[in-house]
């Protein structure tokens, strides 16, 4: 399987390279929905830390296994997991993106990579980005999105993970930064430093299983719920 298979690879120059991850940075503050263009920004400044993810993945047997057999989080590869126990980590994922009315098949493909493997693995980090949502039990409003960058900057290293950290918490409300600052980012500190490589585990071949159990088994602490934190009203 070829990742730019029916797909336009863009070879880019270095100063081509800078303008693209510019426009993009500026494009993604401006419109944080434009999914295409914090793909563009996350290729074109996270090549080194992305041959430091290749790097690191063949270092262990389950992501050799990955790099080997090239899995795709796609709707006709995980679409059974819709059929499993309420209790699975698979169930948990599909209730995740049936609630949302995500789809699989949404994400911008991989242009800017340089060869074949760079871009697989540029592609299962982004395909795999609602897994980590599910295992850390983080939303997908901006607070959500803003710590569990900080969880993937802890791993991965990529600065589009920095960048956006930090954009997040620019455009957050006064309220939410501060609950952002004072729950979720030491939480995130303290995930991204306990857990397994996350690049590293074959989420798919472990739907079946209890989501609790693979929690514990990957070292994932889920993030705290803001309504077991608050502090009691006075009527109670």
């Amino acid at each position: 399987m070829h990742i730019f298979e029916g797909q336009a690879r863009v070879p880019l120059k270095g100063w081509q390279q800078a303008a693209v991850a510019v426009g993009s940075a500026l494009g993604a503050l401006m419109n944080p929905a434009r999914a295409d263009l914090i793909a563009a920004l996350g290729e074109t400044t996270g090549k080194l830390a992305f041959q430091n993810l290749l790097d690191r993945m063949k270092r262990s047997h389950e992501g050799r296994m990955i790099l080997q057999e090239q899995p795709r989080v796609i709707s006709s590869a995980v679409g059974h997991a819709w059929d499993l126990p309420e209790n699975t980590f698979g169930a948990a994922y599909a209730k995740f993106m049936g609630s949302r009315n995500f789809s699989p098949d949404d994400r911008p493909p991989v242009r800017f990579m340089d060869t074949e493997e760079l871009a697989y693995v540029a592609t299962r980090a982004r395909e795999i980005h609602d897994f980590w949502h599910v295992l850390f039990n983080l939303p997908t409003n901006m607070i959500g999105e803003s710590a569990l960058k900080v969880v993937e900057f802890q791993q991965l290293y990529l600065p589009m993970c920095l960048l956006s950290t930090i954009g997040g918490s620019v455009r957050m409300k006064a309220k939410q930064r501060e609950n952002f600052f004072k729950y979720y980012f030491p939480w995130a500190i303290r995930a991204g430093m306990s857990c397994t490589y996350i690049m590293s585990i074959y989420y798919e071949k472990h739907f079946d299983e209890d989501l609790e159990l693979v929690r514990n088994r990957w070292g994932i602490l889920p993030a705290p719920d803001l309504k077991n934190l608050r502090p009691p009203s006075k009527s109670q």
